[in-house]
């Protein structure tokens, strides 16, 4: 274990880097035996990053998509509805924080996150295409005080609602509210993430668009004349509802079968009885990555686009969807 004197004269040598995919493994395994929350799937937008002094491993820190809602964020930004789903990628969420045992020492946090800082907006261009104006948090006021943020330099803006994250979504009663803190990459932030020039932030191709829940509800009718490719032992969700929820995760900005499922995961209960899903013990229960993959496969793709036309066609044509 490192003597204080020892941590202090090594704060200069701390370099923070981008985890190699063969270190991958250790990242986790450290993550779910040191964080109180465990580890976290690497879904969608996502870096990890590890801070080293020499060979040794110092901290480990995940930057993850942006919260979909967080009001004291949103309010402080100024964004209204429709901006803010098609900016959120230009967010990004310090989801996990881990200073390693041996290494709870002061400005430790502080020169780690500084650093961290310093080259996330290079990173995140090169690996995502993209800019990122903005780092937010979220501290559990019953653990933490948020002071390594505070040293750091990040404005605390308020609480959450507390509700948190569940196996089916988010739960339905308020529990503990986070402290919401957050970080400019930039000068400006809140001016650039509400003007008006897409091209500006580097947002190209067509917008995402939030569905409503009249959307959502009438969805799986546009796929229930699509034949089963599967066999009738292998049937456990609905063809309409998993090509629903593909379909749905597509038009929300997801790319590929792991971040279709992680969108899956993090739907509430109403919105999965829009969908079809079907419940379990009282529980709504949504496809795998497995389950969407093999779908997605096996279903003939001039089919299901006929089936997207159509509902786009029912709907887009009346400007209900909202665009951003």
């Amino acid at each position: 274990m490192p003597t204080d004197s020892t941590v202090t004269a090594c704060l200069s040598e701390l370099q923070v880097r981008l985890v190699a995919r063969h270190e991958e493994p250790r990242y986790k395994a450290l993550m779910a035996q040191h964080h109180y929350l465990g580890d976290l799937a690497k879904i969608g937008e996502t870096l990890w990053y590890v801070a080293i002094w020499r060979d040794q491993w110092v901290a480990l820190l995940s930057i993850s998509a942006a919260a979909l809602k967080c009001g004291v964020r949103d309010r402080w930004i100024g964004w209204d509805f429709t901006t803010q789903y098609g900016r959120l990628k230009l967010i990004a969420n310090n989801s996990r924080f881990l200073i390693l045992p041996d290494w709870h020492r002061p400005n430790v946090g502080s020169r780690v996150l500084s650093l961290m800082q310093r080259r996330l907006g290079g990173d995140w261009q090169t690996r995502f295409g993209h800019p990122v104006l903005l780092l937010e948090t979220f501290v559990d006021p019953s653990r933490f005080h948020g002071g390594v943020y505070r040293a750091s330099n990040w404005t605390e803006l308020g609480l959450t609602q507390g509700f948190r994250r569940t196996h089916t979504g988010y739960s339905q009663a308020h529990h503990a509210p986070k402290r919401v803190f957050v970080y400019p990459l930039c000068r400006n932030p809140k001016v650039l993430l509400t003007q008006a020039d897409r091209s500006q932030l580097q947002l190209t191709g067509k917008p995402n668009i939030m569905l409503s829940a009249a959307q959502m509800r009438i969805l799986p009718d546009f796929f229930n004349d699509i034949a089963d490719p599967r066999s009738r032992s292998g049937r456990r969700h609905r063809l309409s509802s998993v090509l629903s929820i593909a379909a749905a995760a597509t038009l929300c900005g997801m790319k590929g079968y792991k971040a279709m499922a992680g969108w899956a995961k993090g739907l509430g209960d109403k919105a999965c009885e829009r969908l079809g899903c079907r419940r379990v013990n009282g529980q709504y229960v949504v496809p795998s990555e497995s389950v969407i993959r093999d779908v997605l496969i096996r279903v003939d793709p001039a089919v299901l686009d006929g089936a997207l036309q159509k509902w786009n066609a029912a709907f887009c044509a009346r400007r209900q969807v909202h665009c951003c």
